[in-house]
């Protein structure tokens, strides 16, 4: 594999473009939001990457790697979770609901894969 970095990964790329998009559409939640949900979100969907980066750092260590895979789809779960009940307080549209949800199951979807068949990221001794 030619991947040197978690930063080539299209799930990383995706996983950061989602936490740019869910930067920009809780600027406009409410102020009292600021230190719920606001934050709470942009943690979670920011979490993804950074997990992310601490899995591939520990790719000699399958289990490691797998248990950091399962942090970042966790997070990835928080943020999905997290749309919703901005959906439902009005401060995202039906419209950017679905296609920010649509983003959490693309990533969801790539991160399972990596979490069933971790073989092909993982370090070997002779890596």
């Amino acid at each position: 594999m030619g991947v040197k970095s978690a930063k080539e990964l299209r799930v990383y790329a995706a996983g950061y473009q989602l936490a740019m998009k869910v930067f920009e559409v809780t600027k406009r939640f409410p102020p009292e939001e600021r230190f719920a949900l606001t934050s709470q979100i942009r943690r979670s969907s920011r979490s993804v990457c950074l997990n992310l980066r601490e899995a591939w750092a520990k790719r000699r260590y399958p289990a490691h790697f797998v248990s950091k895979l399962t942090d970042c789809d966790g997070e990835n779960s928080e943020t999905d979770s997290s749309l919703d009940f901005a959906r439902d307080c009005n401060y995202i549209t039906p419209d950017e609901h679905r296609a920010l949800s649509e983003c959490c199951a693309a990533i969801g979807g790539m991160l399972g894969s990596m979490i069933q068949k971790p073989e092909p990221f993982l370090l070997t001794p002779d890596s």
